[in-house]
């Protein structure tokens, strides 16, 4: 593990902060570190407000997204809202098609099926929507690359509208609207939306051309936080203004499908990182074991007792997500023992029957193990079909541009990506892939590193600093959670490694003449215990957060590593 602490900001920008917004140096810094130099974005980052919402008619082509809507409304057309079977995709339908459907009826819903039509928008989606009158289909999380689909539509006199968050290609479709920050001709202010915070851009420009004040909009943004957690989107700019108050609806009033969900978790909903871990794997295992159109009846659905039965069914196919995730990952790192692979540059495996729900999931369990870029392949139709996913710092789509002579489709971006390739191709390309990786990935991104934000003595860690902490969420990508380093810390002689395998290390530390002993645990650092045995002095790596038991609430070390001084 590499232990990398951030540059230290600019000192006098860090002071001046400090003495601006009354916080001492060590709040200053963070926020410098986050871009934060001023008065007024200290107030815009600590105080998110719905002004800070940029006017959706900055996208380019939004008004004639619009427009083709309301003229699809004119002429009563039938409207599809056509969407990825992740829960990006399946949030951005039931945000798009709830919003129209309380004002016009002749609308319909459409996930494609994960197996028989693949990733996106598909030829069988289009027939669909031919066989049942449709005029027009608004595409979410997805279409930016579907240029002979979208060609074909309009033969059937079909229009498309594309919400996509995606890497544009070099020829866009010849769509009625493309909404992408992405494409080089777009000035929207920021870049980084996910499929369903377009379509929430989409509901807030037609809701403003029928004089709807943002406010109304809010009850939306559960679903557009729940995209933003869970597509590990930047959790920056306007990201971060969508996820605060979504955070809010979720916690206070969220819809009846998510709110079954909860209930299904048995756990409270207290921040973003509790979206990532107990509602997105439900919402996602509809689409990986069934129909993502599960999941878009649920967040769709206004009965409380209808919603718990959907959200039950879920459940089944989460648990069965989880055992066959297992499964599949103890297969592939016993694949690569055989093929001695351990020690590539990258992890590439294929088995034909792996579950083609479950293997984004599997390639992130194998880099746990094997930190590098790695592809998990299995059979699908004709062809072999992957997820890709990457570390730190390596952008692995550009990595399969590099090969895409073996490649009949993908897409994504830097750090996930999905494709499909011809059987024959397949050790080709694996080839390929390995040698464009050793050329091109710096060593040091082959180990994990931990991004250190500042050092700081454990009597630093008082109630106030953790207040002010806590409104530094919501956390996410380019805005973490501070990790702090603290050195010369002991035991005080009680600590121990918990769980069924002792897997975890629980610590109560000391540090110099301090009587205070600061609470810690270490997930996954059972293995370390010796470091701390016998009084020695230890340096730590970790995040503060709030241990509640018995209605008490302390502060509690989230350690990342520990290390010998």
């Amino acid at each position: 593990m590499r232990w990398n602490i951030k540059p230290e900001p600019n000192s006098k920008k860090v002071a001046r902060l400090a003495k601006e917004i009354n916080v001492d140096i060590t709040i200053a810094k963070l926020l410098v570190i986050r871009g934060i130099e001023t008065y007024n974005e200290a107030k815009t980052f600590f105080r998110p407000s719905l002004k800070d919402l940029h006017n959706p008619f900055l996208m380019q082509d939004m008004d004639a997204a619009v427009n083709r809507i309301e003229k699809a409304i004119g002429n009563n057309e039938k409207i599809l809202i056509f969407g990825d079977y992740d829960v990006d995709g399946t949030t951005a339908v039931s945000l798009v098609y709830t919003f129209l459907k309380t004002y016009y009826k002749n609308v319909d819903s459409y996930i494609p099926d994960r197996y028989k039509e693949g990733y996106g928008v598909s030829y069988q989606g289009i027939d669909f929507a031919n066989e049942n009158g449709i005029g027009l289909i608004i595409a979410l999380d997805c279409g930016i690359k579907a240029v002979d689909k979208v060609d074909y539509a309009t033969k059937k006199n079909i229009d498309f509208i594309i919400c996509d968050h995606h890497l544009p290609g070099a020829i866009l479709p010849k769509a009625a609207a493309i909404l992408n920050p992405k494409r080089e001709d777009c000035n929207y202010p920021y870049d980084e939306l996910c499929g369903c915070g377009i379509g929430f851009k989409l509901i807030q420009a037609i809701g403003k051309k029928q004089n709807l004040k943002t406010e109304h909009f809010v009850p939306y943004l559960d679903l557009v936080a729940t995209a933003i957690a869970a597509d590990i989107v930047p959790v920056t700019g306007e990201n971060r203004t969508l996820s605060f108050f979504g955070m809010q609806v979720i916690n206070q009033s969220p819809r009846i499908g998510i709110k079954a969900l909860i209930n299904q978790a048995k756990r409270p909903i207290l921040n973003i990182t509790d979206v990532v871990f107990t509602i997105a794997p439900r919402i996602n295992a509809a689409g990986r074991m069934k129909s993502g159109l599960h999941a878009v009846e649920l967040l769709t659905e206004t009965d409380l007792d209808k919603a718990k039965q959907i959200a039950s069914t879920i459940e089944k196919y989460n648990l069965d997500r989880k055992d066959l995730d297992k499964k599949i990952t103890l297969e592939a790192l016993q694949k690569i023992k055989e093929d001695k692979e351990e020690d590539n540059f990258t992890t590439v495996v294929f088995k034909e029957d792996w579950h083609k729900g479950v293997i984004g999931i599997v390639a992130s369990r194998l880099i746990e193990n094997y930190y590098r870029p790695t592809l998990v392949f299995t059979k699908s139709g004709n062809f072999l079909a992957a997820s890709a996913r990457s570390v730190r710092g390596f952008d692995v789509y550009k990595a399969l541009e590099s090969c895409s002579k073996f490649i009949e489709q993908f897409g994504g971006h830097k750090y996930a990506a999905g494709l499909t390739l011809k059987p024959e191709n397949y050790q080709k390309f694996k080839n390929k892939f390995e040698e464009i990786v050793k050329k091109t990935i710096p060593k040091e991104l082959l180990t994990p590193e931990i991004r250190i934000d500042s050092t700081v003595f454990l009597s630093d860690l008082t109630p106030k600093f953790n207040r002010i902490i806590k409104q530094f969420g919501p956390f996410g990508p380019q805005n973490m959670k501070p990790v702090f380093l603290s050195a010369s810390l002991r035991d005080n002689g009680f600590g121990k490694t918990v769980g069924k395998s002792g897997d975890h290390l629980k610590l109560n530390i000391i540090t110099g003449s301090d009587n205070k002993t600061y609470n810690a645990i270490g997930f996954g650092l059972g293995k370390k215990q010796d470091i701390i045995n016998n009084g020695k002095s230890f340096d730590a790596v970790y995040t503060i957060e709030e241990n509640h038991w018995n209605g008490i609430t302390s502060l509690q070390l989230n350690l990342k590593d520990i290390r010998n001084e």
